[in-house]
């Protein structure tokens, strides 16, 4: 497959909003969020050339964006800090409650990086079988931790 710059290009614009949202719920503030997604950039860069077009862009892309969030993480050793969903949040959600989803996003970044992934996916309305192959996981094990996360996530909101 003859992967342009120009497709590139193209591709992280379409998609940007989707790596700006994982970006945000790994990050600790702007700048670390502006970071992670100049760093998500140069890994999709670097990437590119090999991508043989195996599975869909959109799965590429996250999955790429998830590996750069997590590494970050592992690098940093330390956990994010709950951040306010401030900004660009009519962008996300322009139709519901932005304090629901102030919360949400408050509790989901309380959550582990990987719980952070699969739940991310799922509010994308990514079917079971693409999160599962771009966790490395399998369709039942996703059903199994989003069970969980959900429980979680009910049980935080409560406190």
């Amino acid at each position: 497959m003859a992967n342009s710059k120009e497709d590139l290009i193209s591709l992280i614009e379409e998609h940007k909003r989707i790596i700006y949202k994982v970006c945000y719920v790994y990050s600790s503030g702007i700048q670390t969020q502006d970071d992670l997604f100049q760093e998500t950039v140069i890994n999709l860069w670097k990437a590119w050339p090999k991508f043989r077009g195996d599975c869909k862009v959109q799965t590429w892309i996250y999955r790429i964006t998830l590996n750069t969030c997590l590494s970050f993480l592992r690098k940093s050793k330390s956990k994010p800090k709950v951040v306010p969903l401030t900004r660009d949040i009519e962008s996300i959600a322009p139709d519901q409650d932005l304090v629901k989803i102030k919360e949400l996003y408050s509790l989901i970044s309380r959550l582990n990086g990987i719980e952070k992934a699969i739940v991310l996916l799922y509010i994308e309305e990514k079917p079971h079988e693409e999160i599962a192959q771009i966790m490395g996981i399998s369709k039942s094990n996703v059903a199994v931790k989003l069970f969980r996360i959900k429980e979680k996530l009910r049980l935080m909101s409560q406190k």
